[in-house]
């Protein structure tokens, strides 16, 4: 899973900003930029699942504003996956008790899936993805660095 960043020069600094998730923007260098935008995004996101709301699905975006450059930033595997389940939960309108009782677990496991800093086990994420209709599914990919746009 990954979100999409719109970075740009801001002087001598370099900022990424999440069109999909309001507010969530940060600061870097060009050398860091990748890992500093992905911690805030995943802090972003985290702050919104503990607090108990769901955030955002991330969006296809094929371009950026002048002066940006559009920048793939992943998400790591555990977030992604309390986000899945949240996102799945919410979308059929169940509680996480009812879809404990679908998938044959306890609401308190329910829970700790969508905590995104348990570390579930794979048979029980799909366990309950199997609950949801859902599929688990596993892929390793390239991360690619994030591209600065030039100085003027």
């Amino acid at each position: 899973m990954q979100y999409y960043a719109y970075i740009r020069r801001e002087g001598r600094h370099v900022l990424a900003e999440f069109p999909d998730c309001p507010g969530c923007q940060t600061f870097g260098t060009a050398d860091d930029i990748g890992d500093v935008a992905r911690e805030a995004l995943e802090g972003w996101l985290e702050a919104h699942l503990v607090g108990g709301q769901i955030p955002p699905k991330p969006q296809e975006h094929v371009g950026a504003p002048q002066g940006a450059k559009l920048a793939p930033i992943p998400v790591r595997a555990g977030l992604a996956v309390s986000l899945t389940l949240r996102w799945a939960r919410s979308e059929l309108g169940l509680t996480q008790t009812e879809l404990g009782k679908r998938a044959g677990v306890t609401q308190q496991q329910i829970a700790k899936l969508e905590d995104p800093d348990e570390n579930p086990s794979i048979l029980t994420v799909e366990k309950v993805a199997k609950a949801l209709g859902l599929a688990l599914n596993v892929s390793l990919t390239e991360v690619l660095p994030v591209q600065v746009p030039k100085r003027r």
